[in-house]
C-alpha cells in the first residue's frame, strides 16, 4: 500500500507527526500506523494544561487487534485535545492527518521539530519495511 504524507509534517520514529501551525503544534498518527493498527475503537488523551515531554507517552490507541502506546514527537503543553476523535474513534482512520488530529500543543522547544524526519524521509523508512 502506497501513502502520502503531507510535505509540511515532520514524523517521529514512532509513526506520530507534528505540523507547525501558527504559535502551536499539531500532533497526530500517520496515516501508515492508523493502516497498521486496523479498526479503531478507543482514544486515551491528556487533558488541556497537560504538558507532554518528547518521546514520552501521552497516551493510548486502542484497535481490535492491540493497544499501542503514544511518544510525544516533541514537547510542550497541551491546548486542546480532539474531542471529535475522542467520541469517534473511526475519524482517525478515515483522516489522520486532516479531521483525526490528536493534540495541539504549545511547544517548549521549537528546535525538536528539526529531529524529526521530514515527509518524504518517513516516507523512505516506511517503504523498506
Amino acid at each position: 500500500m502506497t501513502f502520502e504524507f503531507p510535505e509540511d509534517f515532520r514524523f517521529a520514529d514512532t509513526h506520530e507527526y507534528a505540523f507547525l501551525e501558527g504559535d502551536y503544534i499539531r500532533v497526530g498518527i500517520s496515516a501508515f500506523a492508523v493502516d497498521q493498527l486496523g479498526d479503531i475503537v478507543f482514544v486515551d488523551l491528556p487533558e488541556p494544561g497537560d504538558a507532554v515531554k518528547k518521546d514520552s507517552s501521552f497516551g493510548s490507541v486502542e484497535s481490535v487487534k492491540a493497544v499501542e502506546d503514544m511518544n510525544a514527537p516533541i514537547s510542550g503543553e497541551v491546548v486542546e485535545v480532539n474531542q471529535s476523535v475522542l467520541a469517534s474513534p473511526e475519524e482517525l482512520q478515515t483522516d489522520p492527518h486532516g479531521k483525526g488530529w490528536l493534540l495541539l500543543l504549545r511547544p517548549s522547544d521549537l528546535k525538536e521539530l528539526d529531529q524529526l524526519m521530514t515527509s518524504n524521509e518517513y516516507a523512505e523508512k516506511i517503504a523498506s519495511k
